[in-house]
């Protein structure tokens, strides 16, 4: 422990050392966006956060029929059904929904059931396009807006009628270009359960976005355990040493907005407060990788009273507006340069930020509490000619298969990948060995876990979080 430095109160804890990120941001060249400038963090407590709740079979039972069924969650990218009678299947535990574009253009979706005998009326996995929805089985038959259409050998079901048998369907919200569901018909509109998200991304334009590369990872991890590896930078000395050198890990600000939103806001372009001596502005200059600096050599030059944040800002407005065929000049410097997360619970992790513009989604596979689907996601931006390219296709890989297979992926960010996901197997495996029987967590860098798990706790136990 580092005695030099005195404890603080619970609840006021922040990094001693060094400049807060909204020290760092206001001194940037451009104004900081208003939604950045704020804070919000509370206190949510300091108690262990028990090992069951990511190990037990019996708490994964409790999430399958108490949360998953009432929660918000994005199922496909509207790109994904562009066109009349594309459909997409979304599968979450045993739960299966068929989310579908109709003739007029309506997206619905359907519990992806059969009402005769059960059976999928598409598999697991299912993309495509249709002009009906026909069971596979005996061929019942629905239109797209879920009307029965036809019944073999009517003569012998005079008990089934068009009003009885229409397919039950599923609510659908939509915003930035991702559909929603939710098996709850009573749950609160999407707009209000994911409040105050669509006013700080009224700026980053998500909808106008499309899918560059998309990859999933099998894990053996819960989907808890894994969701969590991602929502704190407290990680970083350890498991991304080689990040310290331009990125304030450290004094990352944590905020908690409402039980379902939480954010990070981390700064690049700065030297981490654990480095023994800082780095000077052209020294992090040299930390931007940014291809062949000897084409950007003046954009690289410090200007007079200039910072390394504000060159890299400029420089890679250049780089990625070229790359993307997009006008970047509108974007402030932290928006183009640090690694802004927001989380919707329960498995939706959304970065609106232009160099690194991930989604990331958790998913059980299956009904094994062990084992998880990380997906990531790049959303680049449409280029100005409006030509949306297709969206990528995902690209699976396995647990022990490293990013830097990844078509399309820059290799030194593959391996920051397999530093977060290499650690997922032993913690897991590590929670079932531990004689202590729970994490302690910290109170401030640690403070989105903790929210998490009492948002859970809304809905597996019917406990109000803090």
């Amino acid at each position: 422990m580092d005695t030099m430095i005195p404890t603080p109160k619970p609840g006021e804890a922040r990094c001693p050392r060094g400049p807060s990120t909204q020290e760092i941001v206001h001194r940037d060249g451009r104004p900081v966006p208003p939604v950045l400038a704020m804070e919000s963090y509370r206190f949510l407590g300091d108690e262990d956060i028990a090992f069951d709740r990511y190990i037990s079979p019996e708490f994964f039972a409790m999430e399958m029929k108490n949360l998953w069924p009432k929660v918000w969650q994005w199922a496909c990218r509207e790109e994904h059904i562009p066109e009349p009678g594309d459909y997409h299947v979304y599968e979450i535990g045993p739960y299966s929904i068929l989310v579908v574009r109709t003739q007029d253009g309506t997206i619905k979706a359907y519990h992806n059931s059969c009402l005769h005998r059960g059976t999928k009326l598409r598999p697991t996995g299912g993309e495509g396009n249709a002009t009906e929805l026909r069971c596979p089985f005996h061929g019942w038959t629905w239109d797209l807006d879920g009307e029965l259409k036809r019944v073999p050998c009517p003569w012998d079901l005079p008990h089934v009628t068009a009003e009885s048998h229409r397919l039950p369907q599923v609510r659908v919200g939509l915003w930035g270009g991702f559909v929603f569901i939710n098996m709850d018909e009573n749950a609160p509109s999407l707009e209000d359960y994911m409040a105050p998200m669509q006013d700080h991304f009224k700026n980053w334009d998500i909808a106008n976005r499309y899918i560059d590369l998309h990859i999933e990872k099998e894990l053996f991890a819960n989907w808890k355990t894994a969701q969590e590896a991602f929502m704190e930078n407290y990680h970083t000395q350890e498991t991304h040493p080689q990040l310290l050198y331009g990125n304030g890990d450290e004094n990352t600000q944590y905020d908690i907005f409402t039980d379902n939103v939480s954010r990070f806001y981390a700064t690049n372009g700065v030297s981490s407060p654990h480095l023994p001596k800082a780095l000077s502005e052209e020294e992090l200059i040299n930390t931007m990788l940014v291809g062949d600096r000897t084409l950007l050599k003046d954009e690289l030059t410090l200007g007079e009273g200039e910072t390394a944040r504000i060159v890299m800002a400029r420089v890679l407005r250049k780089v990625l507006g070229e790359t993307y065929k997009a006008d970047m000049s509108r974007y402030t410097d932290t928006e183009m340069l640090d690694v802004v997360e927001y989380s919707l619970f329960p498995n939706m992790v959304l970065f609106p930020g232009l160099s690194l513009p991930m989604v990331y989604r958790f998913r059980p596979i299956g009904m094994d509490p062990d084992r998880c689907l990380f997906e990531l996601i790049f959303l680049r931006p449409v280029p100005d000619n409006g030509d949306r390219p297709e969206p990528a296709v995902p690209q699976r890989l396995g647990e022990r298969d490293s990013y830097t297979k990844a078509q399309g992926i820059d290799p030194a960010f593959g391996h920051v990948y397999d530093q977060d996901t290499n650690n997922l197997r032993d913690q897991q495996e590590g929670m079932k060995a531990a004689h202590k029987q729970g994490q302690t967590l910290t109170n401030y860098q640690e403070v989105r876990v903790r929210h998490f798990q009492q948002t859970i706790d809304r809905y597996v136990l019917g406990k109000e979080p803090s």
